[in-house]
């Protein structure tokens, strides 16, 4: 199935069992604004409980920047309602954690303060050689407070410090040494579906549960994570996926997956 909606912030085009989501404003560097945000919002809720999704790929339009974080140029990126006690950039970054299809970040440019909250949330990301990663909200008196929340853990906590007071920006390749993406793509396009081919032909249902196993464990303590593991493989064995899977182990032949 294929399908593009008509040209607006938030591009989506479903192909193959993948859905491809780019962010559309060039002209800002591909800053979000409240339509990014609430476009993301819907499609990855959307995404979530479409059972025939493999996969989800975010990226922004052009080649120069990924995302550019708040539109600085509105003058009302960070003007809230603080009568709600949730924010729509943090309820977007819950959502992620919710997310059980596999989202992969294409880092196509500059990916710069929000915008790492984003390539943050990705559960794999690829980026071009030219990209660069960076925390500059202390050169306009901010600090990134909520990307904090998706950036902790990926990265050492004296790296991940440097990033946040100098508010300097880092290379694809520093940031493939430090572990914050998976590989750096001279071919963007084909370093993508490289990683796409090695999980696609994966049982769903074991990747369905295995992103919501791990995204949990992370917030337990050592016992917490045992006690929860040690009962969620018993259910992992229940899936048709994984009855098919020993089943093709053993006739030596290739898995035919129903994702249940």
């Amino acid at each position: 199935m294929t399908s593009q909606t008509e040209p607006t912030e938030l591009l989506q085009r479903e192909e193959d069992g993948v859905l491809w989501l780019t962010i559309n404003r060039p002209e800002r560097r591909n800053a979000m604004n409240a339509a990014v945000i609430g476009g993301l919002s819907e499609a990855l809720a959307r995404a979530n409980a479409n059972r025939d999704l493999r996969a989800i790929v975010l990226t922004g339009t052009g080649d120069k920047a990924f995302c550019a974080g708040a539109d600085l140029q509105t003058g009302k990126s960070f003007k809230f309602d603080y009568s709600e006690p949730t924010q729509s950039i943090a309820n977007l970054f819950r959502l992620s954690r919710q997310l059980n299809v596999p989202l992969v970040g294409r880092i196509n440019g500059a990916c710069m303060a929000g915008g790492m909250g984003l390539m943050a949330m990705c559960d794999l990301v690829v980026a071009a050689p030219h990209a660069i990663f960076g925390l500059p909200e202390v050169k306009v008196g901010l600090f990134p407070a909520q990307v904090l929340s998706v950036l902790n853990g990926l990265i050492g906590p004296r790296q991940l410090a440097e990033l946040c007071i100098t508010g300097e920006p880092i290379t694809a390749q520093q940031a493939l040494e430090l572990g914050l993406i998976n590989r750096v793509a001279e071919d963007l396009d084909a370093g993508v579906q490289a990683l796409l081919d090695r999980f696609l032909d994966k049982s769903p249902a074991a990747i369905r549960r295995g992103l919501y196993l791990m995204k949990r464990i992370g917030a337990m303590s050592f016992e917490e994570s045992m006690a929860f593991t040690e009962s969620q493989i018993g259910l992992f064995a229940l899936t048709e996926d994984a009855a098919e899977g020993q089943a093709a182990f053993r006739e030596k032949r290739k898995p035919s997956w129903s994702g249940r």
